[in-house]
């Protein structure tokens, strides 16, 4: 007998002044008569906000397709009124990013000319450390993170008053999830000054991983060559006349699309992490329901557990044969959960000679403070188990065998 999967509605309670915001769209006749959004009036007010009207072409092929998709599909994908809030604000947000990118490119054709060299790329399934990774690699001075708020607004903000308030400004994307829905902070922590995915970075392309993690919208554009086409861009906007530093950079979803990454950067090195898929695979689906919880009052789990089971499972298990194939470059170094658990300091240490870097003792004693100052579970305790998020385990077990046993990765 199928077992059935508890919705998120029975798993969280909304905080009151959630419920009650959502209430006026109900009270209205539906959210989307509470938060109307109209892709031709967002391009409009994002023009009229900056006072240009170029969008730029930053390689990332039909955005305005990608972008009216989204809108388009906003009405059928369930938005309570704060959730049509929430993605109404970051649609206009990242057209404006296009718009000032598009006027200092044109002022600054130097920027297009930025070398991206070498970058250090922090890949794997969700909950096996790429966050504490990413974090503790982001503490080494000679590599650079973006951090949110500047992935948020890459670019001095013309009508924000005197003083760059880039900083204070993201916290209304990066703080509100939590306020949201509490037990999100359990599961990732979001602030303005951590360094933040690529996932964010990319917002403005529309054709990237962003909307489809927020939105359950069918049939969006995803445009894997036009993502990182803008993800080169707005690292170079970011760049330009700063001190030249290798960027560090992260996000689970890049180990999907390895050949694409490679052809963009061809002298990347990936950092792969390794968990038990007993433990990422269902973290992964609890994860990304959480996210589409903050906007949605329904959230299809069985159709969910059923994609990223195909998506990143098969990612898990394909890339063993890009890497044993050649074909992607054999620049990776892997790094095993337990192990980044049990000694940081030790597992970064081998990682960074395996890229032929070297962690030096300041970065190893930043690391200790770091780690002493935010302990496991400051936040909570992220539970799951594969049966309480559509998966079962024995199936798990017996399909991702060959990566466990590839790779040695400790069952748990």
């Amino acid at each position: 007998m199928t077992r059935r999967i508890a919705s998120m509605a029975e798993r969280y309670q909304r905080p009151a002044w959630v419920r009650r915001l959502n209430a006026m769209g109900d009270a209205v006749g539906g959210a989307r008569h509470a938060v109307p959004v109209d892709a031709d009036e967002l391009l409009a007010r994002a023009a009229d906000s900056i006072g240009a009207g170029d969008f730029g072409d930053f390689g990332d092929g039909d955005w305005r397709k990608a972008y009216r998709r989204i809108v388009e599909g906003l009405d059928a994908a369930g938005l309570h009124s704060l959730g049509r809030l929430m993605t109404r604000e970051e649609l206009l947000r990242s057209l404006r990013t296009r718009l000032l990118m598009a006027r200092a490119g044109s002022a600054e054709p130097g920027i297009a000319r930025e070398r991206i060299e070498a970058p250090v790329i922090v890949t794997g399934p969700a909950r096996s450390g790429t966050t504490i990774l990413f974090e503790l690699l982001a503490l080494d001075p000679s590599l650079r993170a973006p951090l949110a708020w500047e992935a948020i607004h890459p670019l001095p903000l013309p009508d924000a008053g005197p003083g760059d308030r880039r900083p204070a400004l993201s916290e209304c994307e990066q703080e509100l999830w939590a306020d949201v829905q509490p037990e999100f902070a359990a599961i990732h922590e979001l602030r303005s000054d951590l360094p933040v995915e690529c996932v964010t970075l990319t917002a403005p392309c529309f054709c990237g991983p962003h909307w489809g993690m927020c939105l359950q919208i069918p049939d969006l554009v995803m445009d894997i060559p036009g993502f990182y086409a803008f993800h080169r861009a707005i690292l170079q906007t970011l760049q330009h006349g700063r001190p030249r530093r290798s960027w560090l950079l992260k996000t689970p979803s890049h180990l999907v699309t390895l050949p694409a990454l490679f052809a963009t950067y061809p002298d990347a090195w990936i950092v792969q992490t390794h968990r038990d898929p007993l433990r990422t695979m269902p973290s992964t689906v609890s994860t990304t329901a959480m996210v589409q919880w903050l906007r949605s009052e329904h959230v299809d789990l069985e159709r969910m557990a059923a994609v990223i089971g195909m998506v990143f499972g098969g990612a898990l298990l394909g890339v063993i044969e890009q890497r044993r194939s050649g074909a992607v470059p054999p620049r990776f170094v892997d790094v095993h959960f337990q192990s980044l658990i049990r000694d940081p300091v030790g597992t970064l240490r081998a990682a960074y000679a395996g890229m032929g870097r070297e962690l030096t003792p300041e970065h190893a004693e930043r690391i200790r403070r770091y780690l002493a100052e935010k302990p496991q579970g400051k936040f909570g305790t992220h539970r799951y188990s594969p049966e309480e998020w559509g998966f079962d385990a024995a199936a798990l077990r017996e399909r991702f065998r060959p990566y466990t046993d590839h790779y040695g990765v400790a069952l748990e």
